[in-house]
Protein backbone atom coordinates (compact mmCIF):
# COMPACT_ATOMS: atom_id res chain seq x y z
CA UNK A 1 0.00 0.00 0.00
CA UNK A 2 1.10 3.32 -0.78
CA UNK A 3 2.59 5.58 2.11
CA UNK A 4 0.04 8.26 0.80
CA UNK A 5 -2.59 5.89 0.93
CA UNK A 6 -1.53 5.11 4.47
CA UNK A 7 -1.70 8.67 5.56
CA UNK A 8 -4.66 9.20 3.70
CA UNK A 9 -6.23 6.08 5.76
CA UNK A 10 -4.77 7.35 9.34
CA UNK A 11 -6.05 11.08 9.00
CA UNK A 12 -9.38 9.56 8.01
CA UNK A 13 -9.61 7.72 10.85
CA UNK A 14 -8.22 10.14 13.45
CA UNK A 15 -10.70 12.72 12.18
CA UNK A 16 -13.91 10.16 12.27
CA UNK A 17 -12.85 9.08 15.27
CA UNK A 18 -12.40 12.23 17.32
CA UNK A 19 -15.77 13.52 17.55
CA UNK A 20 -16.87 9.66 19.35
CA UNK A 21 -15.59 10.87 22.81
CA UNK A 22 -17.35 14.15 22.46
CA UNK A 23 -20.85 11.97 21.25
CA UNK A 24 -20.73 9.82 24.23
CA UNK A 25 -20.44 12.08 26.60
CA UNK A 26 -23.14 13.93 25.47
CA UNK A 27 -25.09 10.84 25.97
CA UNK A 28 -23.34 9.73 29.40
CA UNK A 29 -24.27 13.26 31.00
CA UNK A 30 -26.98 14.94 29.09
CA UNK A 31 -24.87 18.21 28.99
CA UNK A 32 -24.07 20.59 25.99
CA UNK A 33 -23.79 23.69 27.78
CA UNK A 34 -20.23 24.09 26.88
CA UNK A 35 -20.12 23.75 23.48
CA UNK A 36 -20.35 25.98 20.95
CA UNK A 37 -22.92 25.99 18.29
CA UNK A 38 -21.48 28.00 15.86
CA UNK A 39 -18.47 26.07 15.73
CA UNK A 40 -20.16 22.63 15.47
CA UNK A 41 -23.06 24.19 12.40
CA UNK A 42 -19.97 25.28 11.03
CA UNK A 43 -18.33 21.73 11.48
CA UNK A 44 -21.64 20.14 10.02
CA UNK A 45 -21.97 22.49 6.87
CA UNK A 46 -17.87 21.36 5.87
CA UNK A 47 -18.38 17.80 6.39
CA UNK A 48 -21.48 17.85 4.17
CA UNK A 49 -19.40 19.68 1.26
CA UNK A 50 -16.75 17.34 1.55
CA UNK A 51 -18.95 14.16 1.44
CA UNK A 52 -20.62 16.55 -1.18
CA UNK A 53 -17.41 16.62 -2.99
CA UNK A 54 -16.71 13.26 -2.44
CA UNK A 55 -19.40 12.39 -4.59
CA UNK A 56 -19.15 14.57 -7.28
CA UNK A 57 -16.02 12.68 -7.59
CA UNK A 58 -16.53 9.17 -6.99
CA UNK A 59 -13.80 8.97 -4.74
CA UNK A 60 -15.15 6.59 -1.31
CA UNK A 61 -12.49 7.31 0.68
CA UNK A 62 -13.88 11.30 1.24
CA UNK A 63 -16.97 10.02 0.79
CA UNK A 64 -17.14 7.44 3.85
CA UNK A 65 -14.53 9.60 5.95
CA UNK A 66 -16.71 12.86 5.47
CA UNK A 67 -20.03 10.77 6.08
CA UNK A 68 -19.32 9.22 9.26
CA UNK A 69 -18.11 12.74 10.10
CA UNK A 70 -21.32 14.47 8.85
CA UNK A 71 -23.25 11.94 10.95
CA UNK A 72 -21.39 12.19 14.27
CA UNK A 73 -21.40 15.82 14.19
CA UNK A 74 -24.82 16.13 13.55
CA UNK A 75 -25.70 14.28 16.40
CA UNK A 76 -23.76 16.64 18.39
CA UNK A 77 -25.35 19.55 17.14
CA UNK A 78 -28.67 18.22 17.44
CA UNK A 79 -27.87 17.09 21.05
CA UNK A 80 -26.60 20.72 21.74
CA UNK A 81 -30.05 22.17 20.06
CA UNK A 82 -32.82 20.15 21.72
CA UNK A 83 -34.23 20.87 24.80
CA UNK A 84 -33.91 18.67 27.82
CA UNK A 85 -36.69 16.29 27.92
CA UNK A 86 -35.57 15.44 24.09
CA UNK A 87 -32.15 15.46 25.00
CA UNK A 88 -33.33 12.92 27.42
CA UNK A 89 -35.39 10.93 25.17
CA UNK A 90 -32.56 10.68 22.87
CA UNK A 91 -30.09 9.21 25.57
CA UNK A 92 -32.13 7.01 26.98
CA UNK A 93 -32.67 5.75 23.68
CA UNK A 94 -28.80 4.80 23.23
CA UNK A 95 -28.00 3.93 26.78
CA UNK A 96 -31.31 2.55 28.10
CA UNK A 97 -29.91 1.00 31.70
CA UNK A 98 -29.15 4.30 32.77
Amino acid sequence: MPLVTLLGTFAALCSTVSFAPQAWKIIRTRETKDISTGMYLLTVVGFAAWTSYGVALMQWPLIASNGLCFVLSAFILLMKLLPRAEKNAVADAVTPSR
